[in-house]
Protein backbone atom coordinates (compact mmCIF):
# COMPACT_ATOMS: atom_id res chain seq x y z
CA UNK A 1 0.00 0.00 0.00
CA UNK A 2 2.54 2.62 0.75
CA UNK A 3 4.85 1.95 -2.14
CA UNK A 4 1.16 2.44 -4.33
CA UNK A 5 0.97 5.62 -2.47
CA UNK A 6 4.79 6.91 -3.29
CA UNK A 7 3.57 5.94 -6.94
CA UNK A 8 0.91 8.71 -6.69
CA UNK A 9 4.09 11.13 -6.35
CA UNK A 10 5.03 10.49 -9.91
CA UNK A 11 1.42 11.48 -11.51
CA UNK A 12 2.61 14.52 -14.21
CA UNK A 13 -0.45 17.13 -14.74
CA UNK A 14 1.27 19.77 -17.10
CA UNK A 15 -0.32 22.83 -17.77
CA UNK A 16 1.00 25.14 -20.94
CA UNK A 17 1.03 28.94 -19.54
CA UNK A 18 -1.86 29.28 -21.74
CA UNK A 19 -4.16 26.84 -19.59
CA UNK A 20 -2.43 28.07 -16.21
CA UNK A 21 -3.52 31.88 -16.98
CA UNK A 22 -7.42 29.98 -17.35
CA UNK A 23 -6.81 28.72 -14.48
CA UNK A 24 -5.50 31.76 -12.58
CA UNK A 25 -8.24 33.51 -13.63
CA UNK A 26 -11.02 31.15 -12.59
CA UNK A 27 -9.33 32.30 -9.22
CA UNK A 28 -9.22 35.21 -9.65
CA UNK A 29 -13.27 35.16 -10.41
CA UNK A 30 -13.53 33.76 -7.17
CA UNK A 31 -11.69 35.91 -4.98
CA UNK A 32 -13.53 38.52 -6.71
CA UNK A 33 -16.64 37.42 -5.98
CA UNK A 34 -15.87 36.71 -2.37
CA UNK A 35 -15.00 40.35 -2.32
CA UNK A 36 -18.49 41.41 -3.84
CA UNK A 37 -19.48 40.74 -0.19
CA UNK A 38 -17.39 42.55 1.57
CA UNK A 39 -18.50 45.56 3.25
CA UNK A 40 -17.93 47.74 6.11
CA UNK A 41 -21.26 46.35 7.84
CA UNK A 42 -18.98 43.14 7.53
CA UNK A 43 -16.36 44.11 9.91
CA UNK A 44 -18.76 45.83 11.97
CA UNK A 45 -20.42 42.51 13.29
CA UNK A 46 -17.39 41.45 14.34
CA UNK A 47 -18.00 43.80 16.88
CA UNK A 48 -21.32 42.18 17.86
CA UNK A 49 -19.83 38.55 17.75
CA UNK A 50 -16.15 39.89 19.68
CA UNK A 51 -16.20 36.35 21.33
CA UNK A 52 -16.96 34.14 18.65
CA UNK A 53 -14.95 36.27 16.08
CA UNK A 54 -12.24 35.62 18.16
CA UNK A 55 -13.05 32.26 18.37
CA UNK A 56 -13.19 31.10 14.56
CA UNK A 57 -10.14 32.68 13.77
CA UNK A 58 -8.23 30.92 16.22
CA UNK A 59 -9.85 27.69 14.88
CA UNK A 60 -8.86 28.48 11.21
CA UNK A 61 -5.90 30.53 12.03
CA UNK A 62 -4.15 28.53 14.75
CA UNK A 63 -6.40 25.05 15.42
CA UNK A 64 -6.79 23.60 11.84
CA UNK A 65 -3.16 23.85 10.69
CA UNK A 66 -2.07 22.68 14.27
CA UNK A 67 -4.58 19.85 14.64
CA UNK A 68 -3.39 18.14 10.80
CA UNK A 69 -0.15 18.49 12.03
CA UNK A 70 -0.33 16.40 14.89
CA UNK A 71 -2.97 14.49 12.51
CA UNK A 72 -0.31 13.58 9.52
CA UNK A 73 2.47 13.04 12.83
CA UNK A 74 0.45 10.28 14.18
CA UNK A 75 -0.43 9.10 10.64
CA UNK A 76 3.07 9.03 9.57
CA UNK A 77 3.76 5.29 9.27
CA UNK A 78 0.94 4.46 6.56
CA UNK A 79 0.71 8.31 4.84
CA UNK A 80 3.83 9.35 2.29
CA UNK A 81 5.38 13.17 3.12
CA UNK A 82 3.76 14.24 -0.07
CA UNK A 83 0.13 13.37 1.24
CA UNK A 84 0.79 14.82 4.24
CA UNK A 85 2.06 17.95 2.95
CA UNK A 86 -0.71 18.22 1.26
CA UNK A 87 -3.51 17.91 4.16
CA UNK A 88 -0.91 21.35 5.80
CA UNK A 89 -1.48 22.79 2.67
CA UNK A 90 -5.31 22.28 2.82
CA UNK A 91 -5.13 23.65 6.35
CA UNK A 92 -3.48 26.83 5.26
CA UNK A 93 -5.89 27.49 2.93
CA UNK A 94 -8.75 30.43 4.16
CA UNK A 95 -12.13 29.01 4.16
CA UNK A 96 -13.83 28.34 1.00
CA UNK A 97 -16.57 30.65 -0.61
CA UNK A 98 -19.49 28.07 -0.36
CA UNK A 99 -19.39 28.37 3.76
CA UNK A 100 -21.46 31.79 3.93
CA UNK A 101 -24.45 29.74 1.81
CA UNK A 102 -23.82 27.11 3.69
CA UNK A 103 -24.06 28.84 6.93
CA UNK A 104 -27.52 30.36 5.75
CA UNK A 105 -28.76 26.55 4.64
CA UNK A 106 -28.25 24.94 8.49
CA UNK A 107 -29.93 28.09 9.98
CA UNK A 108 -26.71 28.90 11.10
CA UNK A 109 -25.17 32.93 12.05
CA UNK A 110 -24.67 33.66 8.38
CA UNK A 111 -23.72 37.37 9.60
CA UNK A 112 -20.77 35.27 11.96
CA UNK A 113 -19.87 33.76 9.00
CA UNK A 114 -19.93 36.43 6.20
CA UNK A 115 -17.72 38.07 9.16
CA UNK A 116 -14.95 35.32 9.30
CA UNK A 117 -15.12 34.56 5.98
CA UNK A 118 -14.16 38.53 4.97
CA UNK A 119 -11.79 38.64 7.75
CA UNK A 120 -10.17 35.20 6.59
CA UNK A 121 -9.49 36.65 3.17
CA UNK A 122 -8.09 39.64 3.58
CA UNK A 123 -5.71 37.92 5.90
CA UNK A 124 -5.14 35.06 3.61
CA UNK A 125 -1.89 36.67 1.66
CA UNK A 126 0.48 36.52 4.92
CA UNK A 127 -1.32 33.80 6.80
CA UNK A 128 -1.45 30.92 3.61
CA UNK A 129 2.42 30.57 3.03
CA UNK A 130 2.86 31.48 6.71
CA UNK A 131 1.13 28.99 8.22
CA UNK A 132 2.47 26.43 5.17
CA UNK A 133 5.93 27.54 5.45
CA UNK A 134 5.95 26.84 9.34
CA UNK A 135 3.68 23.46 9.76
CA UNK A 136 5.06 22.00 6.68
CA UNK A 137 8.81 22.70 8.32
CA UNK A 138 8.23 21.00 11.15
CA UNK A 139 6.80 17.68 9.41
CA UNK A 140 10.18 17.88 6.89
CA UNK A 141 12.17 18.12 10.20
CA UNK A 142 9.99 15.39 11.93
CA UNK A 143 10.71 12.87 8.71
CA UNK A 144 14.00 13.75 8.63
CA UNK A 145 14.50 12.83 12.10
CA UNK A 146 13.12 9.37 11.79
CA UNK A 147 14.81 6.47 10.95
CA UNK A 148 17.66 7.92 8.54
CA UNK A 149 14.66 8.99 5.84
CA UNK A 150 15.62 12.39 4.63
CA UNK A 151 13.04 14.56 2.00
CA UNK A 152 13.85 18.02 0.93
CA UNK A 153 10.95 19.43 -0.26
CA UNK A 154 11.85 22.81 0.02
CA UNK A 155 8.72 25.12 1.63
CA UNK A 156 8.71 28.71 -0.64
CA UNK A 157 7.93 31.13 1.53
CA UNK A 158 8.52 34.46 -0.27
CA UNK A 159 7.60 32.86 -3.66
CA UNK A 160 3.90 31.77 -2.28
CA UNK A 161 3.38 35.01 -0.52
CA UNK A 162 3.93 36.90 -4.06
CA UNK A 163 2.15 34.79 -5.79
CA UNK A 164 -0.91 34.58 -3.13
CA UNK A 165 -0.75 38.33 -2.76
CA UNK A 166 -0.81 38.59 -6.58
CA UNK A 167 -3.62 36.02 -7.22
CA UNK A 168 -5.80 37.47 -4.35
CA UNK A 169 -4.60 40.69 -3.79
CA UNK A 170 -5.98 42.53 -7.23
CA UNK A 171 -9.62 40.75 -7.28
CA UNK A 172 -9.78 41.65 -3.11
CA UNK A 173 -9.36 45.12 -4.29
CA UNK A 174 -10.80 45.16 -7.24
CA UNK A 175 -14.26 43.77 -5.44
CA UNK A 176 -14.25 46.42 -2.66
CA UNK A 177 -13.60 49.17 -5.13
CA UNK A 178 -16.73 47.62 -6.87
CA UNK A 179 -18.83 47.47 -4.07
CA UNK A 180 -17.88 50.65 -2.94
CA UNK A 181 -18.68 52.93 -6.50
CA UNK A 182 -20.66 50.13 -7.96
CA UNK A 183 -23.02 48.82 -5.45
CA UNK A 184 -26.08 47.93 -7.58
CA UNK A 185 -23.93 45.98 -10.23
CA UNK A 186 -21.88 44.38 -7.10
CA UNK A 187 -25.57 43.09 -5.60
CA UNK A 188 -26.89 42.19 -8.98
CA UNK A 189 -23.71 39.79 -9.96
CA UNK A 190 -22.42 38.66 -6.49
CA UNK A 191 -24.75 35.33 -6.13
CA UNK A 192 -24.57 34.34 -10.00
CA UNK A 193 -20.78 35.04 -10.35
CA UNK A 194 -20.05 32.76 -6.65
CA UNK A 195 -22.20 30.04 -8.49
CA UNK A 196 -20.31 30.41 -11.32
CA UNK A 197 -17.09 29.89 -9.59
CA UNK A 198 -18.00 26.84 -7.55
CA UNK A 199 -18.74 25.51 -10.86
CA UNK A 200 -15.98 26.29 -13.26
CA UNK A 201 -12.85 25.44 -9.99
CA UNK A 202 -14.85 21.96 -9.66
CA UNK A 203 -14.59 21.82 -13.78
CA UNK A 204 -11.03 22.82 -13.31
CA UNK A 205 -10.49 19.70 -11.02
CA UNK A 206 -11.67 17.55 -13.64
CA UNK A 207 -9.97 19.02 -16.45
CA UNK A 208 -7.13 18.84 -14.44
CA UNK A 209 -7.03 14.70 -13.55
CA UNK A 210 -8.69 14.01 -16.95
CA UNK A 211 -5.57 11.66 -17.97
CA UNK A 212 -5.32 10.10 -14.38
CA UNK A 213 -9.29 9.53 -13.70
CA UNK A 214 -8.40 5.45 -13.47
CA UNK A 215 -6.47 6.88 -10.10
CA UNK A 216 -10.41 8.08 -8.60
CA UNK A 217 -11.32 4.19 -9.43
CA UNK A 218 -8.28 2.50 -8.17
CA UNK A 219 -8.35 0.23 -4.65
CA UNK A 220 -5.60 3.22 -3.54
CA UNK A 221 -8.21 5.76 -4.02
CA UNK A 222 -10.34 4.30 -1.29
CA UNK A 223 -7.41 5.14 1.06
CA UNK A 224 -7.12 8.79 -0.19
CA UNK A 225 -10.76 9.27 0.61
CA UNK A 226 -10.76 7.93 4.12
CA UNK A 227 -8.15 9.81 4.66
CA UNK A 228 -9.51 12.96 3.53
CA UNK A 229 -12.57 11.86 5.29
CA UNK A 230 -10.64 11.49 8.67
CA UNK A 231 -9.10 14.75 7.97
CA UNK A 232 -12.41 16.57 7.10
CA UNK A 233 -14.14 15.30 9.97
CA UNK A 234 -11.32 16.59 12.72
CA UNK A 235 -11.67 19.65 11.04
CA UNK A 236 -15.11 19.93 11.25
CA UNK A 237 -14.87 18.53 15.04
CA UNK A 238 -12.32 21.06 15.99
CA UNK A 239 -14.57 23.81 14.96
CA UNK A 240 -17.36 22.29 16.32
CA UNK A 241 -15.41 21.41 19.49
CA UNK A 242 -13.73 24.66 20.44
CA UNK A 243 -17.13 26.84 19.80
CA UNK A 244 -18.89 24.21 22.75
CA UNK A 245 -15.72 24.51 24.44
CA UNK A 246 -16.16 28.41 24.87
CA UNK A 247 -20.11 28.39 25.40
CA UNK A 248 -20.64 29.87 21.66
CA UNK A 249 -24.47 30.85 21.09
CA UNK A 250 -25.82 27.13 18.89
CA UNK A 251 -26.05 29.44 15.33
CA UNK A 252 -22.36 30.90 16.10
CA UNK A 253 -21.55 27.34 16.71
CA UNK A 254 -22.77 26.12 13.03
CA UNK A 255 -21.33 28.90 11.59
CA UNK A 256 -17.59 28.82 13.28
CA UNK A 257 -18.27 24.27 12.47
CA UNK A 258 -19.24 24.90 8.50
CA UNK A 259 -16.46 27.58 8.22
CA UNK A 260 -13.31 26.07 9.50
CA UNK A 261 -14.32 22.73 7.76
CA UNK A 262 -14.68 24.67 4.40
CA UNK A 263 -11.58 25.32 2.86
CA UNK A 264 -10.37 27.06 -0.39
CA UNK A 265 -8.45 24.10 -1.33
CA UNK A 266 -9.15 25.23 -4.79
CA UNK A 267 -6.55 28.43 -3.71
CA UNK A 268 -4.10 25.31 -2.43
CA UNK A 269 -4.30 23.47 -6.09
CA UNK A 270 -3.89 26.65 -8.53
CA UNK A 271 -0.42 27.59 -6.02
CA UNK A 272 0.66 24.06 -6.80
CA UNK A 273 0.20 24.63 -10.17
CA UNK A 274 1.72 27.80 -10.28
CA UNK A 275 4.76 26.86 -8.08
CA UNK A 276 5.33 23.88 -10.28
CA UNK A 277 4.87 25.78 -13.45
CA UNK A 278 7.29 28.26 -12.52
CA UNK A 279 10.14 25.98 -11.14
CA UNK A 280 9.97 26.73 -7.16
CA UNK A 281 8.76 22.56 -6.80
CA UNK A 282 10.76 20.55 -8.64
CA UNK A 283 10.15 17.74 -6.74
CA UNK A 284 7.07 14.94 -7.49
CA UNK A 285 4.03 16.13 -6.00
CA UNK A 286 1.23 13.70 -6.93
CA UNK A 287 0.38 12.73 -3.51
CA UNK A 288 -0.39 16.78 -2.73
CA UNK A 289 -2.07 16.90 -5.65
CA UNK A 290 -4.63 14.23 -5.33
CA UNK A 291 -5.20 15.37 -2.23
CA UNK A 292 -5.75 18.73 -2.14
CA UNK A 293 -7.94 17.46 -5.62
CA UNK A 294 -10.10 15.73 -3.74
CA UNK A 295 -10.45 17.76 -0.57
CA UNK A 296 -11.96 20.14 -2.86
CA UNK A 297 -14.63 18.15 -4.03
CA UNK A 298 -15.34 16.30 -0.86
CA UNK A 299 -15.39 19.24 1.54
CA UNK A 300 -18.63 20.56 -0.79
CA UNK A 301 -20.35 16.97 -0.18
CA UNK A 302 -19.51 16.87 3.49
CA UNK A 303 -20.68 20.55 3.95
CA UNK A 304 -23.81 20.39 2.53
CA UNK A 305 -24.74 16.82 4.42
CA UNK A 306 -24.11 18.84 7.93
CA UNK A 307 -26.00 21.52 6.63
CA UNK A 308 -28.73 19.92 5.35
CA UNK A 309 -29.13 17.95 8.76
CA UNK A 310 -28.91 21.46 10.72
CA UNK A 311 -31.52 22.96 8.12
CA UNK A 312 -34.26 20.62 9.64
CA UNK A 313 -33.24 21.32 13.08
CA UNK A 314 -33.62 24.88 14.66
CA UNK A 315 -31.25 26.24 16.92
CA UNK A 316 -31.93 27.31 20.05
Amino acid sequence: MFEQLQALDNISINFSPESLHIVNLILALVMYGVALGIRPQTFKNVLLFPKSAFVGLFAQAIALPAITFLLVVLLNNWITPMIAMGMILVASCPGGNMSNFMSQLSRGNTELSISLTAIGTVITPILTPANFFLWGGLYINFVNNQAGEAIWLRIPFLDTFKLVLLLLGIPLLLGILTVKYLPKIAKKIKKPLQNLSVALFLILIIVAFSNNLDIFWSPIFIFIFILVLIHNSAVLGTGYGLATLFKLPPKDRRALTIETGIQNSGLGLVLLFNLMNRGVLTDPIGGMLIVVAWWGIWHIISGLLISFYWSRRAAK
